[in-house]
């Protein structure tokens, strides 16, 4: 059996099952904050920091972070996979936007835990 590095699970059903699970953990998210600007007539920046001082929505954004990661890793190597044939172009693109995508998460964890 042929392993890809490119891939983040250990095959295409292991990788299926991430981003669907993925993708479950980013639309939770999504309603919450739907949710939340809905019920909050009044959004101010202590509403704000009042919300984000909570531990279980710093831990629930993590996981999103986390999730979007994976979901992007995943999706990234699919489309790029697909679409873009020039190796070089390939691996070039997918460096980049991967970086991009852990300096999205490694941003996400300073702003919230102050790291």
């Amino acid at each position: 059996m042929v392993t890809n590095a490119g891939t983040l699970g250990r095959s295409g059903v292991h990788d299926f099952v991430l981003i669907r699970a993925s993708a479950l953990v980013l639309t939770a998210y999504a309603i919450f904050m739907v949710c939340f600007f809905v019920c909050t007539p009044q959004v101010t920046y202590a509403e704000w920091v009042g919300l984000f001082s909570q531990t279980w929505v710093k831990v629930f954004t993590l996981i999103t972070l986390i999730s979007l990661l994976v979901h992007a890793w995943i999706g990234l190597w699919q489309v790029l996979t697909d679409y873009v044939k020039p190796v070089a172009v390939r691996i070039s693109l997918q460096f980049i936007l991967n970086i991009a995508a852990l300096a999205y998460l490694v941003t996400g964890i300073v702003v919230l835990w102050g790291v």
